[in-house]
């Protein structure tokens, strides 16, 4: 599907049958972020096969799966345009693809289209570093080709528009080692190439460069202090390399997530350790606490699995001569049913003739569930002693029709209660009354008190 979604605008949908009755048609689109409100994102008559005219007819409305609408149809040309200017990062962060989908739906015959449109990223996000200085030490005995970690810079942006090479000022002592991460992200290393000589030269001041790819490019910028250190000629080594933690959403703040533990074999203030998070981007820091002293990793704001399922943190473990040593902590985040079902209603066709035809559409509605896994399952249902009965559709859309004869004289009015519930646990529910009533025809002749007067 990634194939489909890089070819232009509008020239890329797929058509497919459901297993209901009902025609689901999905369409695929893309358009920049931060476009202007008003901008068309395309035209979807000739995707959706109809007159300009059948929109109106069949009463089409644009039903968005999130609760801000970012798009608009009109439905006397057919264009879908931005009602609301998109912030790629704000909506998905790093997800990738980042999509908005939308059902466009349509009525006699009912007809479900399922748009899909893809939120391509610009480079609007220059590359950023945690700090504007990052200060270290090094021991003058450390012998060259020695590597020491850098703060790697985060850039919102993704793939060209994102990171793309690292710089390092001009210098006699140090040259840059630039690498990549699994994910594909980049980290820098500083590598000793000159001996280091405090009595000649105590400090050393770098600058050190982010640039990403996009057009304009951009960078970020980081001072980078170096002191020249006596000897302490043992690093800090924490005893695990990588500590791994499971831990549920919606945990209560200090709750604690996992300790780490590093050793120095050195003595006196060469041995005395603090622990810091390394090159770890903000929501971190806003999420976790870590206790310089004792190596503590506790909860410190609000853990959502809907929002992030893991994270991963560097610890590093610094002496008291400057040296340090690094760890990975890997936290798996775990679903609880902290999101009840909600019901949407489309539509109704109230007032109902009491001579509608059996599966005549009363109610048209849609439920979701922004749980995962069983915590997102939706069972819906009505009440037993109805003449309507539920079918489900497609893309969580049901129908509440008619399946039994309805008789105005006999009840005027329905009180229809849809309940929508999970299947987590505890299971969740909501519920939606639905008022129906139900309009006269002529289908009864005047009748005499008495056959004989």
């Amino acid at each position: 599907m990634e194939d489909c979604f890089r070819i232009k605008q509008g020239l890329c949908f797929l058509l497919f049958l459901c297993v209901t009755d009902v025609l689901c048609v999905s369409i695929h689109y893309s358009v920049p972020e931060e476009k202007k409100t008003g901008s068309l994102v395309a035209n979807v008559l000739k995707d959706l096969q109809l007159g300009v005219k059948e929109l109106s007819a069949r009463r089409a409305q644009l039903v968005s799966e999130t609760s801000r609408q970012y798009f608009r149809l009109d439905t006397h040309t057919g264009n879908l345009l931005i009602s609301e200017k998109i912030d790629r990062e704000a909506l998905c962060g790093q997800t990738e693809p980042c999509l908005l989908v939308s059902q466009i739906v349509l009525q006699n015959p009912l007809t479900i289209h399922t748009i899909e449109i893809k939120i391509e990223d610009v480079n609007d996000n220059a590359p950023k570093f945690s700090k504007n200085d990052f200060q270290f030490g090094i021991p003058e005995n450390v012998p060259p080709n020695t590597r020491f970690p850098l703060e790697s810079a985060q850039d919102e942006d993704l793939g060209e528009n994102s990171i793309q090479n690292y710089t390092l000022s001009p210098n006699e002592h140090f040259q840059l080692g630039v690498e990549s991460n699994t994910d594909g992200s980049k980290y820098v290393t500083l590598i000793l190439e000159k001996a280091l000589d405090r009595e000649k030269e105590p400090h050393l001041g770098l600058t050190l460069t982010a640039v990403d790819g996009g057009v304009p490019q951009r960078t970020g910028t980081i001072q980078i202090i170096v002191n020249v250190l006596d000897n302490n000629d043992n690093f800090p080594e924490f005893t695990q390399s990588e500590y791994k933690a499971i831990l549920k959403e919606n945990c209560p703040r200090d709750t604690l997530v996992s300790r780490v533990e590093a050793r120095d074999l050195d003595f006196g203030s060469n041995a005395q350790i603090t622990y810091s998070f390394h090159r770890m981007p903000k929501k971190i820091h806003n999420l976790f606490n870590l206790n310089e002293m004792t190596g503590e990793i506790t909860v410190l704001g609000e853990i959502d699995y809907e929002k992030e399922t893991n994270y991963e943190m560097t610890i590093q473990a610094t002496d008291g001569g400057g040296l340090s040593g690094h760890c990975k902590v890997l936290v798996e985040i775990e679903d609880v049913n902290d999101n009840a079902p909600e019901v949407s209603v489309i539509s109704i066709n109230s007032p109902l003739p009491e001579d509608s035809t059996l599966e005549t559409l009363v109610v048209l509605f849609s439920v979701k569930d922004q749980d995962s896994g069983e915590n997102g399952q939706i069972l819906c249902s009505v009440d037993m002693n109805l003449p309507f009965v539920l079918k489900f559709t497609t893309n969580h859309f049901y129908q509440l029709v008619i399946q039994s004869s309805l008789d105005r004289e006999k009840v005027q009015d329905y009180n229809v209660t849809i309940t929508a519930m999970d299947r987590g646990s505890p299971r969740l529910t909501s519920t939606r009354i639905i008022h129906v009533q139900i309009s006269d025809v002529n289908d009864n002749p005047p009748v005499f008190e008495k056959s004989f007067f």
